[in-house]
């Protein structure tokens, strides 16, 4: 059994987590993989959209770090503990971030932990109506790792940021829409249709514009408004080179729908 199930179809990128006897908890392995899919999407003409999804009743539990190389607590030196989050949670979580198409994440189950803020980090979040979010660290005497004090403030505020991780209760998928964190909930049995008409719209639109436009939005957040702007400026002169912008522009000119082809 394939740990990682990929395939790509009708522009869209489809990464699906295989370890449902596991809770898809995440291991070293499949991190890895998933990272290197998602740059392959960013560098690949022919993937417009991205989809994290997952199979069973989970969508990720969290991290399972017996998939990897570790050293026994007894073993650890100051900074082990430092490198092994910055290469992986926060690598992984920040593959997502800078991948260059617009990635959904189709939560099907418990999220929890850096399953949690693998969801949080996608550009759009949808969610089975069964699906819940823990900010489970707090019950293993831990921090959020994995960019969660990072992400959810943005998110939702730091007052409700603090309530989740302070806490560590499962939050339901209808709660999780009201904060903010999620984009939609719905029936588990229209996840997948919903997530495969979300895409395959987004893998029809002016790609290299979605992708400026995630950056800008993503920048905007740690940013004044004087780069935010000279940013917005910059990303508009590179659009406007490209064949999409000149289509939409003819499209609009000729009264036509565009045919974008993501270049």
């Amino acid at each position: 059994m394939t740990d990682v199930l990929h395939v790509v179809e009708n522009g869209v990128s489809w990464i699906t987590l295989n370890r449902p006897e596991a809770m898809n908890a995440v291991t070293w392995d499949q991190r890895e993989r998933i990272i290197a899919l998602l740059a392959e999407a960013s560098a690949d003409p022919a993937v417009r959209a991205v989809v994290v999804t997952a199979t069973g009743r989970g969508f990720c539990a969290g991290a399972d770090l017996r998939g990897g190389p570790s050293a026994r607590a007894g073993d650890r030196v100051t900074g082990d503990v430092a490198r092994m989050i910055r290469q992986g949670a926060q690598r992984f979580v920040g593959a997502v971030l800078d991948c260059e198409k617009p990635v959904i994440a189709a939560v099907n189950g418990t999220a929890a932990g850096i399953g949690a803020h693998l969801a949080f980090a996608c550009d759009l979040v949808l969610a089975a109506e069964s699906a819940t979010f823990v900010e489970v660290f707090v019950r293993r005497g831990i921090v959020p790792d994995g960019g969660g004090a990072y992400l959810l403030p943005r998110l939702v505020g730091p007052q409700r940021a603090k309530e989740l991780m302070f806490f560590g209760d499962a939050l339901p998928a209808a709660e999780a829409r009201a904060m903010g964190l999620v984009n939609r909930v719905v029936p588990a049995e229209d996840l997948e249709k919903t997530a495969r008409a979300w895409a395959e719209r987004l893998a029809q639109g002016p790609t290299r514009a979605l992708a400026l436009t995630k950056q800008l939005v993503n920048a905007s957040l740690d940013t004044d408004r004087t780069t935010a702007f000279a940013a917005e400026a910059t990303a508009q002169e590179l659009c406007m080179t490209t064949r999409d912008a000149r289509e939409g522009v003819a499209a609009f000119v000729e009264r036509r729908a565009a045919s974008y082809e993501g270049r």
